[in-house]
């Protein structure tokens, strides 16, 4: 009997897809692709629960490796979400798990799991309101990064040094109905350490950015492998075990004026950039942790 089929929630088409279907076959597992649109939960008047896909029922699949999810309602999220915790219940080994992408997917709650254990980050003021960002604004030293509090690959982040230019984004923040999500800006910019993790493993990159401070690839930056200090490696692991995380990166801001800070963590990552810097299939590595 062939093994189980391994099922990807997310995008079926791109570099990324292409990838993990490939380093599926090599392990010897056909992957599937399934829009989280397509959840549906059914509760039978027996009590039977099932969570099935345009691929088939959750259950029916060896593992489940959840990829990027699509904006939507916050009933569409919180839907999506908790059928990932009613397959987990049933036993559905699901990577990353509903709880690990509801802390990484949030920058706020990110950044306070991170500060629960006593790691730098950078200081950062969270409000609702176009007043109070202008006055965390003003506390900040009045040069900060402005992010959306969900988001990632660098979309939507800018920096704002000109307290009329803060206005106006907080303005149109406001009337978007978003969270104002305010950071110091951390000289030197434009240069930080990603730490990939998989499984039981931590890779290191250094990213530098050519044009302005942000490093993602997608945004023209550029990658190169690293051994990461035995520190860094600890730092990623504590990291991941506090946020169940089996999958995922973690990035370390450069600092003029001490030890690197803790930005963000990203539950679902790209490393098509990263990928570039080794000879070795990062892909292979991330199937064999889902099936671990």
């Amino acid at each position: 009997m062939s093994p189980r089929p391994l099922l990807a929630l997310g995008p079926a088409d791109g570099w990324h897809a292409d990838q993990l279907r490939t380093a599926a076959t090599k392990h010897g597992r056909d992957l599937q692709y399934a829009d989280y649109e397509t959840l549906t939960a059914r509760i039978d008047h027996h009590g039977r629960h099932c969570v099935t896909s345009s691929a088939g029922e959750l259950a029916d699949f060896a593992a489940v490796l959840c990829r990027t999810m699509p904006m939507g309602s916050m009933e569409q999220i919180l839907f999506r979400l908790a059928t990932l915790h009613a397959s987990i219940a049933a036993g559905v080994r699901i990577v990353n798990s509903p709880q690990t992408l509801e802390l990484a997917i949030d920058k706020y709650a990110t950044l306070a799991v991170v500060a629960s254990l006593d790691l730098p980050v950078p200081e950062t003021i969270i409000v609702q309101s176009r007043g109070e960002a202008m006055r965390a604004f003003a506390s900040l030293g009045g040069d900060v990064v402005v992010k959306p509090i969900f988001g990632g690959e660098g979309r939507g982040v800018m920096r704002v040094r000109d307290e009329q230019l803060a206005w106006t984004t907080f303005s149109t923040l406001q009337q978007l109905s978003s969270v104002l999500y305010v950071q110091r800006f951390i000289p030197p910019g434009g240069h930080d350490t990603r730490l990939l993790v998989i499984g039981d493993e931590v890779f290191g990159v250094r990213r530098s950015a050519t044009t302005g401070f942000r490093t993602n690839v997608a945004n023209g930056g550029k990658c190169d492998a690293i051994e990461l200090p035995p520190e860094q490696i600890l730092l990623a692991k504590n990291i991941a075990a506090r946020m169940e995380l089996s999958i995922g990166s973690i990035d370390l801001l450069d600092n003029d004026d001490g030890p690197p800070l803790v930005v963000e963590v990203n539950g679902v990552p790209g490393w098509k950039g990263a990928q570039s810097c080794f000879a070795f299939n990062l892909a292979e590595k991330m199937i064999a942790a889902v099936l671990a």
